[in-house]
């Protein structure tokens, strides 16, 4: 559908000053633009334009602009576009001009609700703005209000914007909200790595979705010059500036885009190729999970880039300080560790990396293993000559004694009080410098597939080489929520909350996944929803969810 300007006036405030021809495309036209005073009440709809009366049609598919002559003291001009880079449909951008210093805030109202409102207070105060407008609902005439407030926050007046936006691509999934407690949830949307697609497989499609399960953002890079092929593996997240970066296996660098779809930065890391994980270091710095381009073995180094430079400045080598010939829980040669995640211990300036077919390590600045934590079965010598069993790390019970049942520590049993994680994911370290991790739970005790996945939360002891199990959730599950690949496990700190996110299920609908939020005292659900990809779509779901602000 071709997008045009459009409005309906208060006719009879500028009756005097139209004529016939402009009165009648004033007549038919449908966005509504209304002034409030700052006593909150309608104080009646303006016509505002460029010399009174400028329409402009047949304008572009992608763009909607509206201009506007002054409302009351505060407008004195207002254009928008949907989607203005081409990559975000969900998306606008208002330009605004005002006659008087103001502050703005965006108010995109809810489908159903307020629960579905999006608010955002923009910090700046000026006279000149162009502002993102994100959260928009698909297929839709989306209300936008747009108001002014002085720099001492008091409210000015208030105009209504409305945005037409298209269909939601195909390739989007269906997501069921299963469960809600407003009050006890954190709250923000939820950022989807996505997997399922009807069509191509790439680009992959991050997307957003609020609580009411509406999808109010997505990235589309079909028709991009250089993200068209995007393969970002483990999925996009919020860096400390606000904008979302990825790595892309395609093009082998490091991305940066921001919320509309606009490529920000790119790092390049010449000599090695992106899989699955980037992590931002405190200081701004960014760790990644490569393939060193000339080995025989995949997914075992990992690079540290200067975030200013781009430069590579720390190498750690996993075939030195492990052992490549250990096939316990895998028989490729190839991807024998298959790092797939990154956590960073700011207490001893040390990195945590899962290896989903050898463990979860820790690993000094100069590439020296501090401990280990799987099951004893199978570990001999490392590459560099040193016996690993010395860094194993000790389960204990509950009470702080050692378990020293011999099928325990293998890994062929359980403890009442502690098992070991299967081919986990997602390393998170909890404020209180505990580890927290997805247990995928494939092939665990050695015994093939499942029946449970579950979040499990580690206390180690570096000094006593110890590990104790302390909380977990999911196992009660089963295989609701077992996921053999992929997933992803996040802890939410003001609300004292885990999310376990399970992205790879079957049942007899075919592949969905799940997000589940939990209380972490009494382990409650909170919040609940399934994804399930388009019909078509066989295989996994999604990689990892993070629960964020719309606005950064």
């Amino acid at each position: 559908m071709t997008r045009r300007t459009c409005f309906r006036f208060g006719i009879s405030r500028i009756r005097p000053l139209l004529s016939s021809v402009a009165l009648l495309v004033a007549t038919q036209a449908t966005a509504v633009v209304t002034r409030r005073t700052n006593t909150g009440r309608a104080a009646g709809k303006i016509l505002l334009a460029s010399g009174f009366l400028v329409l402009a049609f047949g304008c572009d598919q992608n763009v909607m602009v509206e201009p506007i002559e002054p409302v009351a003291d505060i407008v004195t001009s207002l254009t928008s576009r949907s989607n203005p880079t081409g990559y975000a449909p969900l998306t606008a951008e208002i330009s605004l001009a005002t006659s008087r210093p103001v502050q703005v805030e965006l108010l995109i109202q809810g489908r159903e609700n307020a629960a579905g409102d999006v608010r955002h207070r923009f910090p700046e105060i000026d006279t000149l703005f162009t502002l993102p407008v994100l959260g928009l609902y698909p297929s839709r005439t989306n209300t936008v209000y747009v108001r002014f407030f002085d720099d001492n926050e008091s409210f000015l007046s208030e105009v209504t914007h409305e945005i037409i936006t298209q269909p939601l691509s195909r390739d989007m999934p269906r997501v069921t909200i299963d469960k809600i407690v407003p009050s006890n949830m954190k709250p923000g949307m939820n950022l989807v790595g996505y997997f399922g697609h009807d069509s191509n497989m790439l680009p992959q499609r991050p997307f957003m979705f609020d609580a009411t399960g509406a999808i109010r953002w997505y990235l589309d890079f079909s028709n991009h010059p250089t993200l068209s092929n995007l393969f970002y593996d483990a999925g996009i997240e919020r860096l400390a500036n606000g904008n979302l970066y990825c790595g892309n296996g395609s093009t082998g660098r490091i991305i940066e885009i921001d919320m509309l779809g606009n490529l920000v930065n790119e790092w390049p890391m010449p000599g090695y190729g992106f899989h699955h994980n980037v992590l931002e270091l405190p200081d701004g710095n960014l760790l990644a999970t490569v393939n060193k381009h000339g080995l025989r073995t995949i997914e075992d180094h990992i690079i540290e880039i200067d975030r200013t430079s781009g430069v590579i400045v720390q190498v750690w080598d996993l075939n030195q300080i492990l052992d490549n010939k250990r096939r316990t829980w895998s028989g490729n040669v190839r991807d024998w560790f298959h790092a797939n995640g990154l956590a960073y211990d700011a207490s001893d300036n040390t990195i945590i990396v899962s290896g989903r077919v050898q463990g979860t390590v820790k690993l000094t600045r100069d590439n020296e293993l501090v401990w280990l934590l799987a099951p004893h079965r199978g570990w001999e010598t490392a590459g560099n000559g040193t016996d690993l069993n010395a860094f194993l790390l000790q389960p204990v019970d509950a009470s702080g004694q050692p378990i020293t049942d011999p099928a325990v520590l293998d890994g062929s049993e359980n403890h009442a009080d502690f098992e070991w994680a299967w081919y986990q994911h997602s390393p998170e370290l909890m404020p209180d410098g505990t580890l927290l991790l997805f247990d995928n739970g494939e092939n665990r005790n050695f015994r093939g597939a499942g029946p449970y996945s579950r979040a499990v939360q580690y206390r180690i002891d570096a000094d006593a080489m110890t590990v104790q199990q302390v909380w977990q959730y999911g196992k009660e599950r089963g295989n609701e929520t077992f996921s053999s690949i992929v997933s992803d496990v996040d802890y939410h700190a003001e609300e004292d909350n885990v999310v376990l996110n399970s992205g790879s299920s079957y049942d007899s609908g075919g592949a969905y996944g799940k997000t589940v939020e939990v209380d972490y005292a009494s382990r409650n659900v909170v919040f609940e929803a399934t994804i399930r990809p388009p019909e078509s779509f066989a295989g996994i779901t999604f990689h990892r969810v993070e629960r964020l602000s719309l606005y950064p």
